[in-house]
Order: structure tokens, then C-alpha cells, then sequence
């Protein structure tokens, strides 16, 4: 099965979620191909899969308008090195690890250099500028998407692609069961437990966190027994959460490296929208998503996203299964009586439940990061298409 040439992989991933897709990526390839060679841009997660990391994508992590104008310069440099890097190391293959623009920008160039391009995380055609699956197709040589509806996108335009399955559906396990993380987290006369999830940036924990914990507040005087969980993502410092819980009078426990333990302890969660709101799904959680970005941001989303969710739950089932709050609709009263309703109102909380069960079932049993593996080893020639699994 091994080949007997030592293939170099170039990874570009901007953002954490990516930067832990390709380590997860990366860590399935050296089971097949043990002597394989990874390089090129990312966080901690590449570098502890053993990617050889020449630029450190932390620094330009950031999304919406005004925060990609404020790092322009930065992520400008680091587009610039990573071209220069391309043409020194002359890999075998390009993955592009969504961070959209950024990795468009660099596929271009690979291709017009004769590297080999794979794409994975498709941009949101579906949502928005649906014309970019023709561009996409032009400087890439196969896209992997993460849901199954994405693949009519690509082959109505006969642009290569390949359904690998959402990462997610392998990630998301508690490490626990929950009577154990109830016992753990000294929860066990906590009742009800309500998950805050502020999200994984900065921006987004500055805009967030604290229309959450005003809201956690005001449940905490309606139900005297509850209590909050926050699960710490690893790119949040703990001197920034630290400096907004520390005039909150909640009973709120942080918990680091456990996020899917603090997720099935939960009856109901606040949560921003993205990847998290697609996990708390697959665990079955009742959940409401806020979200807020700058104006001109936001001002732009509505003007060129055609989608009318962006929660992932609702946009696989093309209706509101839990609710939305976005911008100044994201308050502290709207986020408290949505949460109430969770709570109280059983018939509605289990509903969600039968709905968020759906959006497990049309992800399928997972296997995503093997099967991208197994996809750069077909496009390096290694294995023969119909040998792959998907």
C-alpha cells in the first residue's frame, strides 16, 4: 500500500476550525503514507499533528468586513509568503482549508504554477454568490464538501466534487457519559443547566458574552436552581473571559477541553451561530442562536446572502427549527424568554429535539477526515478512484 516516493502536502488553513481539520486531515494520511511530508500555514492542531508549520495563521483568524480591513496588511503578507513558499517547496498538492478568499486567492496562483489543487469546505454557494462555483472550478481540481446537498452545486457546473462528510459527525463525542459529567461538574442539585456559548474570536466574545450573561441574569431570577456551563474554546485567553465574568453575579461554571461534555449536561443552550450550532445539534440539545457583527458588516450579509437562516440546522432543513436572534434582535430579554420557553414549555423543547435528530441523520455516520485522506491519495495517483468509499 505504501508508496515509495515521500509526498509533500501543503496545507492553508486561516481559522482554528480549519486549522483542526487539516491536523485531523494530516493525522489519517500518515496511516496510510507514513513517510508523507506536511508544510505551510496553521495553528497549534497542525502542529501537533506533525505539519510543519512556516506561518502562523492566528494572527489573521478574523471574519467579517471591517475586521478582514483591519488585517489587511497582515493577511496580505501572509498570502504574499505563502506563494513565495509554494514556489520554493513545489508540493505534490494544495489543500485549501476553507478561509475562503484567502485560499481562492492562493489556488489561483498554485494552479497557475502546475500544483495540484483540493479544496476543502466549500463556500457557501448556496447562501451566497452562487456564481463563484464557475471561479471555484477554474483554479482547483476537485472540491470536498462537508453537507450532502452542496455536491448539485458543482455538478450542474461540471466542476470536480466529492461529498466527504462533515468532520463534526467524528468529533463530536463526550468523553463522559452525562451522569458522570453531572458528577464531575458538581452539578448535581443544578437544575435546570443552561450552556452559554459566546463563541471562539474575540470579536465574537466581546459582542456576545455580555448580552448572554445579562440574559443568563435574567433566567437566574426566574429559576432560582440554575445554572450556567461555558465551555472555554483554546483560542480564547483566560484574562479576556475573565475580565467580562467578573461582575457577573451568575452561578456559572467554565469548563476547558470538555465541550461536548458540557453540551450533553445542558437542557438548553445560547449559542452563536456556525460550526457549534451544527454540534449542539448532533448531541440533541434545544438551543436558541444569536449573533451579532459590525453594521457595515451586517448591513453587506443582507444585501448579498440569498439564505434566509443562518443557523446550520435550519439551513440543512430549510425551516426555523430553533430560533434566531440576529443583531439588535440578539438582546438580553429576547435571548432570556427564548431560553424560558425551552425550559417551560416541554411539548416545544421536544420538538426541537425530533427536528435536531434529522439534521444527524442527513450527516450520515461520519468519516469525513479519512475520507479526505483518502481523496489527496487518489488525486496524488496512489489509489484508484473506485477504491475510495464515498
Amino acid at each position: 500500500m505504501n508508496s515509495p516516493k515521500a509526498f509533500k502536502i501543503f496545507f492553508s488553513a486561516g481559522e482554528s476550525s480549519g486549522d483542526q481539520h487539516a491536523a485531523n486531515m494530516f493525522l489519517e494520511l500518515k496511516k496510510q503514507q507514513p513517510n508523507i511530508k506536511g508544510i505551510g500555514m496553521g495553528g497549534a492542531k497542525m502542529l501537533q499533528a506533525g505539519v510543519d508549520i512556516r506561518y502562523d495563521s492566528s494572527a489573521i483568524a478574523v471574519i467579517g468586513v471591517v475586521e478582514v480591513i483591519k488585517h489587511y496588511a497582515e493577511i496580505r503578507r501572509a498570502l504574499k509568503a505563502m506563494c513565495q513558499l509554494l514556489l520554493t517547496e513545489r508540493p505534490d498538492l494544495l489543500v485549501c482549508v476553507d478561509y475562503k478568499e484567502f485560499n481562492f486567492k492562493l489556488a489561483r496562483f498554485a494552479k497557475q504554477n502546475g500544483i495540484k489543487v483540493l479544496f476543502y469546505v466549500s463556500p457557501q454557494v448556496w447562501a451566497w454568490r452562487p456564481g463563484r462555483v464557475k471561479k471555484y472550478g477554474a483554479v482547483i481540481d476537485m472540491m470536498a464538501v462537508i453537507f450532502p446537498f452542496e455536491v448539485a452545486y458543482y455538478e450542474a457546473e461540471h466542476v470536480p466534487v466529492r461529498y466527504v462528510g462533515h468532520p463534526s459527525v467524528d468529533k463530536v463525542h463526550p468523553q463522559r457519559d452525562k451522569a458522570e459529567d453531572i458528577r464531575a461538574f458538581g452539578l448535581g442539585s443544578a437544575k435546570p443547566i443552561v450552556g452559554i456559548l459566546p463563541g471562539s474570536r474575540r470579536n465574537e466574545i466581546e459582542r456576545m458574552l455580555p448580552v448572554m450573561l445579562a440574559a443568563a441574569s435574567k433566567l437566574q431570577n426566574s429559576f432560582p436552581g440554575i445554572h450556567f456551563l461555558l465551555p472555554q474554546a483554546d483560542s480564547i485567553p483566560d484574562a479576556l473571559l475573565a475580565e467580562h465574568l467578573r461582575s457577573a453575579r451568575l452561578m456559572i461554571t467554565v469548563i476547558k477541553k470538555k465541550p461536548y461534555d458540557v453540551i450533553q449536561c445542558c437542557d438548553a443552550i445560547m449559542t452563536t451561530s456556525g460550526t457549534a450550532s451544527l454540534e449542539i445539534a448532533l448531541l440533541g440539545v434545544p438551543m436558541v442562536i444569536a449573533y451579532k457583527l459590525s453594521a457595515l458588516t451586517y448591513w453587506l450579509g443582507r444585501w448579498l446572502v440569498k439564505t434566509p437562516y443562518i443557523g446550520l440546522p435550519n439551513i440543512m432543513l430549510g425551516k426555523p427549527v430553533v430560533k434566531e436572534l440576529i443583531q439588535h434582535q440578539a438582546s438580553a430579554e429576547n435571548l432570556a424568554a427564548e431560553i424560558s420557553k425551552i425550559l417551560k414549555d416541554k411539548p416545544y423543547a421536544e420538538q426541537i429535539r425530533q427536528d435536531l435528530l434529522q439534521v444527524k441523520q442527513q450527516l450520515g455516520d461520519g468519516g469525513g477526515s479519512s475520507n479526505m485522506a483518502l481523496l489527496a491519495l487518489e488525486m496524488l495517483g496512489v489509489y484508484q478512484a473506485d477504491s475510495l468509499s464515498t
